[in-house]
C-alpha cells in the first residue's frame, strides 16, 4: 500500500497491521529511528563514538537499515537486523526504497546479503542480519542504539514483553538507547521493568508519542 508521504509498506491483511505508520513509511522511520534514536545519540550520549552498533528488532523491509547507512558516510556502522520472517524478492522491488531514497545499490545489495554473514554494504557500513525470533535473541553489552520496530502489541503482544525487554536491556552497552514507535502504557511499564529510564516524546505524523529508553549511566 501507498502511505501519506507516498512512500510505500507492506499491509499483513490477516492482522490487520503494516510494516511502517500508514502515515508515512519514510517519515516515520525519520522521525523514530533516525531523529530521536540514531540522531540523539550521537550528539547527545556519545559524540566522540568511533564505531556505532546497531542492533534492530524487526528488519523487515530493511528502510532503517538504509536510511541508516546513509546517515554519516565517515562512521563506521556495526548493524545487526533480526527477522523471523524475511520478506520475499517481490516485495523487497515493491518497497522501492532504494530508488526513492536515490540508493537502489545498497538496497538491492542489503537484501541480497545472505543471513546470519557479515556484510559490507559500504565503505562504512557493514550488515548482519539473523533470522531469529526475538525471544532467541542473546546478546551482552553488544549494542549502542536498539531499533525496536516489531509488529505492535494489539497484534502480537508476545514481542513486547518484560522478558523481551529484559534481554534488550541486557543486549546494550552502558548508556545505550532503545527507541520504539510505541507508546502503550503496557510497554512503558514493561521498559521501566527491565531497567530502563523511559521518556515519552512526540511521535511521528499520525501518532502523537512514541517511547525512547536509557540504559543505566555508568
Amino acid at each position: 500500500m501507498t502511505t501519506s508521504d507516498g512512500s510505500k509498506t507492506i499491509h499483513i491483511a490477516d492482522l490487520n497491521e503494516q510494516y511502517h505508520s500508514k502515515h508515512g513509511a519514510l517519515q516515520e522511520a525519520r522521525h523514530v529511528f533516525i531523529k530521536t534514536g540514531l540522531d540523539y545519540y550521537l550528539k547527545e550520549i556519545n559524540p566522540s563514538i568511533t564505531r556505532l552498533r546497531i542492533l534492530e528488532y524487526g528488519f523487515g523491509t530493511g528502510l532503517n537499515a538504509l536510511l541508516t547507512s546513509l546517515y554519516e558516510e565517515s562512521l563506521p556502522i556495526e548493524y545487526t537486523g533480526t527477522e523471523a520472517f524475511p520478506i520475499t524478492r517481490e516485495e523487497v522491488e515493491a518497497m522501492d526504497y532504494g530508488a526513492m531514497l536515490d540508493a537502489d545499490d545498497i538496497y538491492q545489495k542489503m537484501h541480497d546479503a545472505p543471513w546470519e554473514t557479515k556484510t559490507s554494504i559500504t565503505d562504512s557500513f557493514q550488515l548482519t542480519k539473523n533470522q531469529l525470533k526475538f525471544e532467541d535473541l542473546e546478546y551482552e553489552s553488544v549494542f549502542d542504539l536498539i531499533y525496536f520496530d516489531a509488529f505492535g502489541p494489539r497484534t502480537q503482544p508476545e514481542l513486547w514483553t518484560l522478558d523481551i525487554f529484559e534481554s534488550a536491556y541486557k543486549a546494550l552497552d552502558t548508556n545505550g538507547v532503545l527507541v520504539t514507535y510505541c507508546a502503550a502504557g503496557q510497554v512503558r511499564r514493561n521498559l521501566i521493568a527491565a531497567g530502563f529510564t523511559v521518556e515519552r516524546l512526540p511521535g511521528p505524523p499520525g501518532k502523537r508519542e512514541m517511547l525512547r529508553g536509557r540504559k543505566g549511566i555508568a
